[in-house]
């Protein structure tokens, strides 16, 4: 195994394994049982082949968040609903915490693997994603809000550029065009057909989105590092996030009225709430267990291809004014995601040149004119 993870070699004679301290940088958790092991829901996974791991991930996403998408509009639709957002975000977090510690309880290691201030800091980044995304819908109408949300690349990318110097090649740079024209296009339609439609939406999404692009890589690294448990993820950094919310809203006096509202519509605001929390949740765990296996760019593309099919699933379910500008926007916003998946794949996915493009046709040319003279 390579030195990065602190083992340096095998003594067969004293019967031990000599252990090398790592860099501060890289310190792992003294728990590590096996970074091959994959754990959703409590169910090993590691029997499985890569592939059929992969379905099941996908499956889970996929499935999970179409019906959380369904239940996250439907809740926005309820008249009156729109200003609570963050109570929305509170009643969330505090039923993923005890998802997550019922799922903890239920495993048979039950030990905290990764620091506390990681999950600070993970749980910040999880309130702003989720608490600025549901308050969004307050302002914007719902496929305007996922669009956005498929856009991660554009804040990743000026991060990049801004804080570590880095630089992109033409198709990253041609992806981020395209998302942002594709962007600027779906927010110029849903202005003029939208009868709720107002720029404080915009800012909010765009903060969420910016604070969603960090914390995937984040996320990443802490549980590789300390190979820390989907259970365990979500049971710390949604309570500490809960902690967080809860006392944000005590602070501006906003827990009463949305208390009081949605003790007068227990149906239409918790019911929606628990099988929005019910489905999150699963659907986190899948998540959770793409990044670990996968990588963070993987669960990004699975979860942007999701967010495509509820858009399309918005417009089916829920009665919206419509416009093909919608349409056009989303293309461009399509074509940059494959462009950046392109970028990162280069070596897998080598599309035709214009030579190859011209021999193709010289040689339909061809096989037609044979057809023929037969």
């Amino acid at each position: 195994m390579s030195a990065k993870y602190g083992l340096v070699g095998y003594d067969s004679s004293r019967k031990n394994i000599s252990i090398s301290i790592p860099s501060s940088t890289e310190v792992m958790s003294p728990h590590i049982k096996s970074l091959e092991e994959l754990r959703v829901l409590g169910i090993n996974l590691s029997s499985f082949g890569t592939p059929t791991q992969f379905f099941i991930c996908v499956a889970g996403v996929l499935a999970f968040y179409l019906v959380y998408g369904y239940f996250q509009e439907l809740m926005f639709s309820v008249e009156g609903f729109k200003p609570f957002g963050w109570y929305l975000t509170l009643v969330q977090f505090g039923l993923y915490s005890i998802f997550g510690l019922v799922e903890l309880q239920l495993t048979q290691d039950k030990r905290r693997r990764i620091p506390g201030k990681t999950y600070m800091i993970i749980a910040f980044l999880t309130v702003a994603t989720m608490g600025l995304s549901n308050t969004s819908l307050g302002y914007l109408n719902y496929p305007t809000q996922v669009i956005f949300k498929c856009c991660k690349l554009i804040p990743v990318m000026i991060g990049g550029v801004f804080i570590q110097g880095k630089r992109y090649n033409v198709a990253d740079v041609s992806a981020a065009v395209c998302m942002s024209l594709g962007l600027i296009w779906f927010t110029l339609a849903d202005s003029q057909v939208a009868p709720y439609f107002n720029f404080t939406g915009v800012l909010l999404i765009s903060l969420a989105l910016c604070a969603d692009a960090a914390i995937g890589n984040v996320q990443e690294k802490a549980m590789k590092l300390h190979n820390g448990s989907n259970s365990e993820m979500v049971l710390y950094s949604y309570s500490i996030g809960f902690v967080y919310i809860l006392t944000g809203l005590l602070c501006v006096g906003g827990l009463g009225p949305a208390v009081a509202f949605c003790s007068e519509h227990p149906v239409t605001t918790y019911g929606y709430a628990f099988c929005m929390s019910v489905t999150g949740y699963f659907g986190i765990s899948f998540v959770l267990a793409l990044i670990k296996l996968f990588g963070a760019l993987v669960a990004v593309t699975v979860t942007t291809g999701r967010k495509a099919m509820t858009i399309f699933l918005s417009f089916v379910f829920f009665t919206k004014p419509f416009t093909f500008q919608y349409i056009w926007g989303s293309l461009l916003v399509l074509f940059g995601i494959f462009l950046n998946v392109y970028s990162k794949n280069r070596d897998k996915m080598k599309l035709p040149s214009i030579k190859d493009f011209k021999r193709m046709l010289l040689t339909g040319k061809k096989g037609q004119f044979f057809s023929q003279s037969i």
